[in-house]
Parts: structure tokens; C-alpha cells; sequence
């Protein structure tokens, strides 16, 4: 498994990451240690969690994702397994999370991470991220920008400053930002060398076929101050697949759970996913490979994190990861890009 380094840090991560959003939500206890038990056996050691996990977020099943990893995590070598999880921001109505207070405060933070840390069984997480900014911004599916929802915050300088506190005290080794923008990442980058803390090594944002967004604005950044980029949905929730434009009725958390993905209603959705479906048969290759083809191979992506709920799933997205795209592959793909731009950011 190809290794890449995370940011400009000294850990190495596996170009793949298992995601485990399902776990405690469409898998069991039981499933999910499979699914973990698989992935390590294909040298897949780099584990992506959260705190408000598993999704759709409900204060039934809160907190079930971490404490399933924990459960797994507890039989395993610990300087084995790369571990990641996520804080979780404010203005999404989860008050069942620390009480509803969600911002980045210094003691909000150091609740989060005491709760994560006991819940995945260890004194330690590898990369601490903030699942979404604390202010106004854009999130999932949402892309414009509206002043009117500004809200007050806790200032960056606290934030920053926290995350310093958890490295020295040895409560986690990184830490980095998730549904971030340009805005975002420079000026944090740029208060955490003006007041000499350290910086964050990665945003794990959105990136797949149907949403190139971070190539606009984030690529450059992430080049030039050695971020790494961890791609979340680079099958769009399943979208990729075509699996839904063969039978709109097919099980999947698209169908399951109602408003869910609507990010992936949008009215040029489903015909890039034709599009893209048509160059993938066109060169003999399925649209979960051409999709997860494309995102692994990308510059500007240093581990692709993909989810299953079945092993069957999981070794697909495993092996497809691996596939390499021919140059004309990659020229087909532009053009169909260039036709429906971002359909689903």
C-alpha cells in the first residue's frame, strides 16, 4: 500500500483511509470489527472517525461509532493503527452533543476530546479534526455564502491554542480542519505562524467526479503550505456507482434516510452520473472504479477515505482504489467535467 506523508508532519498515512460513519447506524458492532479486521489485513491501518458518528446524526445512536472502533481498537497493537476523529462544530441542532455547546472553545474542545478518547479505548488519536469551522460557512451541499447567518464565534486564537495544549499534553499527534475554504485554511495557516503554534497537517474535504471544488481555490494552498488533502464521498454517497440510475429504489443510505443526500438532488446530478457511467463501460471498467480511479490518483490527494456497510462493498472500493487510469481515461473525464461542472458541491 502506497504511503503518503500527512502534511508536512512525520506520519506517513496509506493512500486509502477507512471511513466508519456506518458503524452503529447500518452496521453492527460485529460488522464493523469485520470491516476493521479487513482492512488492516489489506494494510489499510488509517481509521477515520467522529464524534457525532454514525450519520444521519440522533442523540440514539450518538457516540456508537467511536465506542465500536474503541471496541476493536483495544485488541490491537496501538502504534499499529493510525487513528483520526473529528470535534464536532456548532449550528447543526445537535444538542445532544456536550450539551449542545459545540464551539471551539478551549474547555468545549477538551470536553470533546475526553469523550472521543474514552469512547475509542486509548490515551491518544494520531489526527484531531474539527469537523466543520465554528463560523458561518457554506457546509455540506450548501455553496452560497450568506451573511445574514453570521453568528458569534470563539475566536481562532483560542481554538489554535487548544489544539497546541492537546499535542503537548500527548492527547493527539495532529490535527487538521474539514469542510474548510480558501478563507479558512490561510487564515488559520497564517495566525498559527504568527503566534507560533502548530499548524494544522490536512482538511478532509468533499472530492469525487461530482465535486471538484477544491481544485478552484484549496489545490494551490494545499501545494504551496504543504497541506495533505483526505477525500471524503469520492463516490458521492454511492451516487458514483450508477446504482441509483439503474433502480432509483436500490438500497442505500440515498433511499434510507430521507433528505439525506441532498446535496446529490441537484438537476445535473444524475446525468454526469450517466455521463461518467458511459466513459467507464466505454473502457471496460466499472463506474465504482473509474470513480475511485480518479480521485486516488489525483496530485492533490494524499488518502482517499472510503466506506462500505458489507465486506462484498469494502473489497470493491479496496481494489478499485488500485486501478490506474489510462491517459485517455482521464481526457474522457475532462470532457464530461467540463460539460457538468460540479454538479453536486
Amino acid at each position: 500500500m502506497k504511503k503518503n506523508r500527512l502534511g508536512n508532519s512525520d506520519l506517513f498515512v496509506p493512500a486509502i483511509c477507512l471511513g466508519t460513519m456506518t458503524f452503529g447506524q447500518q452496521n453492527s458492532e460485529a460488522e464493523a470489527h469485520a470491516q476493521l479486521d479487513h482492512a488492516l489485513e489489506h494494510d489499510v491501518n488509517f481509521i477515520d472517525t467522529a464524534e457525532m458518528y454514525p450519520v444521519p446524526a440522533r442523540s440514539e445512536t450518538s457516540g456508537l461509532t467511536e465506542r465500536y472502533v474503541g471496541s476493536w481498537l483495544r485488541r490491537q497493537p496501538r502504534d499499529r493503527v493510525i487513528l483520526a476523529t473529528k470535534a464536532t462544530g456548532p449550528g447543526r441542532g445537535m444538542d445532544w452533543i456536550r450539551k449542545g455547546r459545540l464551539g471551539f472553545s478551549r474547555a468545549s474542545l477538551q470536553q470533546a476530546l475526553d469523550g472521543s478518547l474514552a469512547r475509542l479505548q486509548t490515551d491518544y488519536v494520531d489526527l484531531y479534526q474539527l469537523h466543520w469551522p465554528d463560523r458561518n460557512v457554506p457546509v455540506f451541499g450548501q455553496y452560497h455564502f450568506d451573511p445574514g447567518q453570521e453568528r458569534e464565534t470563539v475566536p481562532l486564537r483560542e481554538t489554535l491554542t487548544a489544539m497546541a495544549g492537546f499535542i503537548e499534553a500527548g492527547k493527539i499527534r495532529h490535527w487538521g480542519l474539514s469542510n474548510e475554504t480558501p478563507w479558512g485554511l490561510m487564515t488559520v495557516l497564517r495566525l498559527a505562524d504568527e503566534i507560533g503554534l502548530p499548524r494544522p497537517v490536512s482538511v478532509q474535504n468533499a472530492y469525487s467526479l461530482l465535486n471538484r471544488t477544491w481544485e478552484k481555490g484549496l489545490a494551490e494552498i494545499a501545494f504551496r503550505e504543504k497541506i495533505s488533502l483526505l477525500a471524503y464521498s469520492p463516490l458521492g454517497f454511492g451516487v458514483l456507482s450508477a446504482k441509483y440510475l439503474r433502480d432509483p429504489g436500490a438500497a442505500g443510505r440515498v433511499n434510507l434516510f430521507a433528505g439525506f443526500a441532498g446535496r446529490y438532488a441537484k438537476p445535473n446530478t444524475a446525468p454526469a452520473v450517466a455521463a461518467y457511467a458511459a466513459v467507464a463501460e466505454r473502457h471496460g471498467l466499472t463506474p465504482v472504479q473509474l470513480a475511485l480511479g480518479f480521485v486516488s490518483s489525483r496530485w492533490c490527494v494524499d488518502s482517499t477515505i472510503v466506506g462500505a456497510t458489507t465486506l462484498a462493498q469494502l473489497q470493491e472500493n479496496l481494489d478499485a482504489v488500485e486501478v490506474t487510469l489510462s491517459a485517455e481515461v482521464i481526457a474522457d473525464i475532462e470532457r464530461v467535467y467540463l460539460a457538468f461542472p460540479d454538479p453536486a458541491p
